[in-house]
């Protein structure tokens, strides 16, 4: 596989990433070709308006990124990373797919799409990876 055994064994690493999962996101999938993580959405993540924070995409897709990075080589940290955001969500749960787009000998660069369980393109984020 990669730097991890199997799913359970990436999950339990990543616990220690303590923002993004008492915030609620979870490891779903991992494979050396993609990762693939969710969050229920709550209450706790909702702006003054009503709507679901901007902040609650970019963490889903940090962390998604963070798991595919450091599976394909760790130490793997972020260089440099953006968002677009597409559409509020509508649904119940996030869902974030990291796709290594190019992996190099001292960076890489990963995909991560942010959909709703409608279906709904929220976001798109781009990370390039630093390897250490």
């Amino acid at each position: 596989m990669g730097r991890f055994n199997n799913t359970e064994e990436a999950a339990e690493y990543f616990k220690g990433d303590r923002f993004a999962t008492s915030n609620g996101m979870r490891l779903e999938e991992l494979t050396e070709e993609y990762s693939l993580c969710s969050c229920e959405l709550g209450d706790i993540h909702r702006n003054a308006n009503g709507g679901i924070m901007g902040g609650v995409s970019f963490t889903l897709a940090d962390f998604a990124f963070a798991i595919l990075a450091n599976n394909l080589h760790m130490p793997t940290v972020a260089q440099q990373v953006s968002i677009n955001y597409l559409s509020a969500p509508k649904g119940k749960t996030l869902y974030a797919k990291a796709t290594c787009k190019k992996d190099g000998s001292r960076t890489m660069v990963i995909i991560v799409d942010v959909t709703d369980d409608t279906g709904r393109d929220i976001a798109q984020f781009v990370g390039t990876g630093f390897k250490l």
